[in-house]
């Protein structure tokens, strides 16, 4: 298999982060393994075909993830031709480009769909991560496995929804790493104007009914090709506790995870989602689950394979790149 991750900047990529352990899994397994940026595309002057300039990635004997990475990183780039790939991995995050490089942050998709037609497998699928990059993705399944909620850009219609459910989450609808997400106990919240208004800033915001036990965090599921993540019999799903008095459980700021064995209320949740996340070309997603709710689907760029391997001391990327492999040989 001929694979290229597909990343915001080669330059900025991180050693510990889930898609270093992808492309290591891939190499192990005897793969040609590529890093392409999303500045790094290139649509050629006479065949139409898109070329990049592609960092090759090669595992070897006793490296560490930070070796790896480096070497990827000091290699010089090499001009590849995109639609040669057996199989293109987005791994970048759209959003956290909408900011300082807003050319960037919807050509993932462009490139992928492109890619897509001109028969490379692409995973995730580019048209659905469009909807899906979006936390309105949610809203698309049935209402008995996620929480009442509202988008809006309007405060009145937050303040009145906060009024009817009471306890919520505000946060933005297209948001990461737990950025502006807030706690409101109900409307007579003290600085519930400035929380809207912090969170309306970055565009439509989601308020979401509060879950009970979210105070103890959520449970982050790994679902490949509709079914859990597993390796061994060992399910891939860990959960995000909150530290100190911040009641997000994000690892970006300073939850922790801890092991869970996920039970029939987990497993019924990732049955109703089964269907429709293969329908959309789902192939692997993260979905936050607290009690029997999804608060939040990851479809781009799931992250926590370093939770997985520290907490079970098992490599399931392995598992997620022979899936790939599969899928390619049974399109050929």
């Amino acid at each position: 298999m001929r694979i290229a991750f597909f990343v915001n900047d080669v330059a900025t990529e991180v050693d510990e982060y889930t898609t270093t352990r992808l492309a290591r899994a891939a190499c192990l397994g005897g793969h040609e393994a590529w890093y392409v940026g999303v500045g790094d595309v290139e649509l050629g002057d006479t065949d139409g075909r898109l070329l990049a300039r592609a960092r090759r990635a090669e595992f070897a004997e006793g490296d560490t993830l930070a070796g790896f990475m480096e070497q990827v990183k000091e290699r010089d780039p090499e001009r590849i031709v995109l639609d040669d790939l057996d199989a293109l991995f987005l791994r970048n995050e759209s959003i956290d480009d909408l900011q300082e490089r807003p050319w960037a942050s919807p050509l993932a998709a462009v490139f992928g769909q492109m890619l897509k037609a001109r028969g490379v497998t692409v995973v995730n699928d580019p048209m659905s991560l469009i909807r899906a990059t979006s936390k309105l993705y949610l809203e698309e399944f049935p209402e008995k496995i996620r929480p009442r909620s509202v988008v809006t850009r309007d405060p009145a219609a937050i303040e009145a929804f906060v009024a009817k459910v009471g306890h919520s989450v505000v946060k933005p609808l297209y948001g990461a790493k737990g950025r502006n997400v807030f706690m409101i106990e109900d409307e007579n919240e003290t600085n519930l104007a400035q929380m809207t208004e912090a969170v309306l800033q970055d565009g439509y915001a989601i308020v979401q009914e509060f879950v009970d036990g979210g105070e103890n965090g959520d449970v982050r599921i790994f679902v490949l090709d509709g079914e859990i993540l597993e390796l061994g019999g060992k399910l891939a799903a860990f959960r995000r506790v909150p530290t100190g008095n911040d009641p997000r459980a994000n690892i970006s700021v300073g939850g922790r995870s801890v092991p869970i064995d996920p039970g029939d209320v987990e497993l019924t949740v990732v049955e109703t989602m089964r269907d429709k996340l293969l329908a959309d070309g789902m192939f692997f997603v993260g979905i936050d689950v607290i009690g029997d709710k999804v608060v939040e689907i990851n479809a781009e760029s799931p992250g926590g394979m370093q939770s997985i391997e520290r907490l079970y001391d098992m490599d399931v990327c392995t598992t997620v790149i022979e899936a790939l492999d599969r899928r390619i040989a049974a399109q050929r």
